[in-house]
């Protein structure tokens, strides 16, 4: 079920159009070749868990749009794959991700986000420069042996900023995972306009199956995305260990009546791109989100939202649309999935299942087992140790 690094990485808008109108004409959708059983020992598996949770401080993960960061001295600190990390623009610009740990006595040097001229350790006051040197150390008498060169922040293993985003690879890299085969999802002038994290008992693979398939669209979102979209109809491509999801929306047969060299998908479908293995970017009508699932526990997962506005028109306009349509999500099918993952690791816990039965209906789903089944199966001698540095 796996696709190689060199696929195609995105259908044109004429190609994708033409694939839901003939949908739309035979009552069909884009399926699978395969029907996949992911045995439930692997949603409540400590050890499992701990792998997976390994595996993506080995892989390049986004951590936040490039957005987020930017201007000189904005930051953003948060725990990623269970270790706290700060992300910061220096002053030449470049985006950097350090642990979030003094060199000192290991206290956290920043919370939350801001803009920071320097990073003060609340403990001690040693100062950090936003490239991760150490320039102050409070009675510094006390510590005369002392190498401040060697005590800066400690950086992670790599960071990259591509397609808008700033991707975090924190130990040894192992593959180049999700960056195999990438578009470009954001661009400068898309406005970062909300940021928020809540945590939800469930594993975090079954938050990310509910935005991979259309199959349940009827069915739980019936007064929410149902009453403007289809139900079972849409088009699903792979790339690499990655897939691409569209949901077209009803209008979309407005484009009928236009010459197909003129047609385009921009609000008239919702465009879900799945990074492997913790992340979606949703491309939806006036507003664009990406939503990061960090594995807190095998039955808690945080999920990390940002929120932009859409590419193109003027920026006060497409901030205000953005943000209405925002609240839409936000207050409806958002509510729904979340509901439902957390319902289901529920029902798991009886006992009833044992194994998940994805259908050819739920081909990303498949896609994206199948990755992280390989993945681990590849990696498992280097992913053995399982604990993170801070843990070490």
């Amino acid at each position: 079920m796996s696709s190689t690094p060199h696929d195609p990485v995105v259908l044109s808008d004429a190609e994708a159009i033409d694939r839901i109108f003939h949908h739309i004409d035979h009552k069909t959708t884009d399926t699978g070749a395969h029907v996949w059983r992911e045995p439930v020992e692997h949603y409540f598996c400590e050890q499992r868990f701990l792998q997976e949770q390994a595996l993506m401080r080995r892989l390049p993960i986004p951590f936040c749009p490039s957005g987020a960061l930017l201007n000189t001295g904005d930051f953003l600190a948060r725990r990623a794959a269970g270790t706290p990390l700060l992300a910061v623009r220096g002053r030449d610009g470049q985006a950097r991700v350090f642990r979030n740990t003094c060199r000192h006595r290991g206290m956290p040097v920043a919370s939350g986000s801001g803009c920071a001229r320097a990073f003060i350790c609340p403990y001690h006051a040693w100062t950090y420069d936003l490239d991760g040197k150490l320039t102050h150390v409070s009675g510094k008498d006390g510590f005369p042996d002392l190498d401040t060169a060697a005590h800066g922040l400690l950086p992670v293993a790599a960071v990259e900023e591509r397609g808008g985003l700033i991707w975090v690879t924190q130990d040894a890299p192992i593959s180049d995972g999700a960056l195999a085969a990438m578009p470009d999802l954001f661009t400068p002038e898309q406005q970062v306009f909300d940021m928020s994290t809540f945590t939800d008992p469930t594993n975090w693979k079954l938050a990310a199956e509910t935005s991979m398939e259309g199959y349940h669209i009827k069915a739980l979102h019936k007064e929410s995305f149902y009453p403007f979209g289809f139900d079972n109809l849409n088009v699903v491509e792979t790339f690499g260990p990655n897939s691409r999801i569209i949901f077209p929306f009803r209008r979309i047969e407005k484009l009928r009546q236009i010459p197909p060299a003129e047609r385009r998908l921009q609000g008239m479908v919702t465009d879900v791109f799945q990074l492997f293995p913790n992340t979606h970017v949703s491309v939806l009508s006036h507003h664009s989100h990406l939503i990061i699932l960090e594995p807190v526990a095998v039955d808690k997962t945080e999920y990390v939202f940002f929120r932009l506005s859409n590419r193109g028109g003027n920026a006060e306009d497409s901030l205000a649309r953005a943000k209405k349509d925002a609240a839409f999500l936000k207050d409806g099918g958002l509510t729904e999935d979340r509901e439902a993952a957390n319902a289901i690791y529920e029902g798991l816990k009886t006992g009833a299942n044992d194994h998940l039965t994805f259908g050819r209906f739920e081909k990303a789903i498949g896609h994206f087992h199948a990755s992280m089944a390989a993945m681990l199966s590849r990696h498992s001698a280097s992913l053995n140790n399982n604990r993170s540095p801070l843990e070490s």
